[in-house]
């Protein structure tokens, strides 16, 4: 699907996603990301839901965003409680959807000037 967003000067943009990839300012992501509101985009090593580990999170972790949307593929899935605590204990909320909608809701929150950092699994 291809996302239409109004153009906000320095910020990353997602627009169009695919089961296999996202692109982010244009860019096709075929791997796992890290989208932060500005800044490069950050490859993410992991290929599943079930290969999340707490390490993986350090780099949000680091950015500290008010909130990461957390894109678990095709269908919503949850990731284990305990892999999200240490993001909770530090403050950042965690919103989980499927890569589709985080796509979305990433974009509306980025444009309404919102410290956001998405995590979007992609499945190759």
């Amino acid at each position: 699907m291809k996302l239409h967003a109004d153009n906000a000067e320095g910020v990353n943009l997602i627009h169009a996603y695919t089961r296999t990839s996202v692109s982010v300012n244009g860019e096709a992501h075929t791997r796992s990301i890290l989208v932060p509101p500005t800044g490069a985009v950050i490859e993410w090593p992991v290929r599943a839901l079930e290969d999340l580990s707490e390490a993986h999170f350090e780099a949000v972790i680091e950015a500290r965003p008010e909130v990461l949307i957390l894109g678990t593929g095709p269908t919503l899935r949850f990731a284990h409680p305990g892999l999200l605590r240490r993001l909770m204990a530090v403050r950042i909320g965690v919103e989980t959807m499927d890569t589709a909608a985080a796509c979305r809701t990433f974009n509306i929150l980025v444009a309404e000037g919102r410290q956001v950092m998405a995590a979007l699994l992609i499945s190759p």
